[in-house]
């Protein structure tokens, strides 16, 4: 059965400015604004009422997701028990299946060979999860078992046995990858894209995001993977396999951490969902499970331009440490979207409209 549930917590609106600041003096904490421009395309997101949201499988967080080659959305979550029937001892790393539409899934956990114990930086976590036609690719965070270093697994039978690569990198902490549509349909070339705030620790803001990619037959070689340097005469990117020459695709002074990036095909836009650290000092930044905020931001392609589609620094509703929009879950116009998120440590769903601007509409 889905749970709705009617939060707490306060509403927020959207805000669209273009710096950041501690707010008013003596405030305790500081106030983000946006670092990007309002959205030449959208001109708002607009969530429907809390008690609407639909909430499964308590006590577990990040569930971020992809749309695979047989139509079911596999994620991963942390520190829980899973769907009901739930599994008998809590898990660093579970894995599970979810079938049918937003408002009737279901979500059924899959036993698996990549099962993690362990708890917070102890145990492994599957921070990014992709479906390349019929395999499955994650990145765990934790590698180190210190909560930094990012290393890559595959799985060729829907996530019960999993591969692991024997390389890692130990300068991302929070890889994640880019989604297209069921199986990777729809993909804008043959490379496969991934993310990370630039730092080492899965818990530890940082001022930037990059990105890199590699060719999709080569996904699991280290050597393949090569990064966003700058921007070229042409405007298109220039990439390099030097990673001591990686740029940013994203700029956010310590604002940079837990995210997730999907295409919404209908409206030709890259939306980049991204929590709002907690602010300095703060026990665990990225500790967002049950108060605060984030943002999405479009762009025409992976690398940008990076706009403001949507920011709030305290949202209804505990947003979690991570959310992604499942391009299954998207209406064929792209104005009807659903935000997966973990918030109050759980896997929930929100339904979200988009209004355009005018000039595009």
């Amino acid at each position: 059965m889905i749970k709705r549930v009617t939060p707490r917590l306060v509403g927020a609106a959207m805000t669209c400015l273009l710096a950041w600041s501690f707010g008013s003096p003596g405030a305790a904490e500081p106030v983000r604004v946006a670092p990007y421009p309002a959205s030449p395309v959208i001109q708002a997101i607009e969530w429907v009422p809390t008690d609407t949201i639909a909430i499964q499988a308590r006590d577990g967080d990040n569930w971020p997701v992809t749309w695979a080659q047989d139509d079911a959305i596999y994620t991963t979550w942390g520190d829980g028990t899973g769907f009901s029937p739930k599994v008998e001892e809590k898990l660093s790393c579970g894995f599970a299946k979810v079938t049918g539409g937003p408002e009737n899934f279901k979500g059924v956990n899959i036993r698996s060979t990549a099962e993690q114990s362990g708890q917070g930086r102890a145990g492994l976590k599957g921070w990014g999860m992709l479906s390349l036609g019929d395999v499955l690719y994650l990145w765990f965070g934790h590698a180190d078992k210190k909560g930094g270093e990012a290393q890559l697994a595959w799985s060729n039978d829907q996530a019960r046995t999993w591969k692991f690569a024997d390389w890692r990198f130990p300068e991302f902490g929070l890889v994640g990858f880019v989604n297209f549509g069921k199986g990777y349909q729809g993909a804008r070339d043959e490379f496969v894209y991934a993310y990370s705030h630039d730092g080492p620790k899965a818990d530890v803001p940082a001022d930037r995001f990059i990105l890199m990619r590699a060719s999709k037959v080569k996904v699991t070689g280290k050597g393949a993977w090569e990064f966003y340097e700058k921007p070229g005469p042409d405007g298109k990117p220039v990439w390099t396999h030097d990673m001591a020459k990686r740029g940013g695709v994203f700029q956010h002074r310590d604002g940079c951490l837990r995210s997730a990036m999907t295409l919404n095909p209908a409206l030709k836009r890259y939306l980049w969902w991204q929590q709002i650290p907690l602010p300095a000092g703060a026990k665990d930044r990225g500790d967002t499970r049950f108060t605060g905020g984030f943002a999405i931001y479009d762009a025409p392609e992976p690398w940008g331009p990076w706009t403001t589609a949507y920011f709030t620094n305290e949202w209804d509703f505990g947003p979690g440490e991570h959310g992604d929009f499942p391009a299954k879950w998207m209406s064929a116009d792209g104005l009807t979207m659903h935000l997966v998120f973990s918030g109050a440590d759980a896997f929930c769903v929100r339904k979200a409209t988009v209004r355009l601007k005018e000039a595009v509409e």
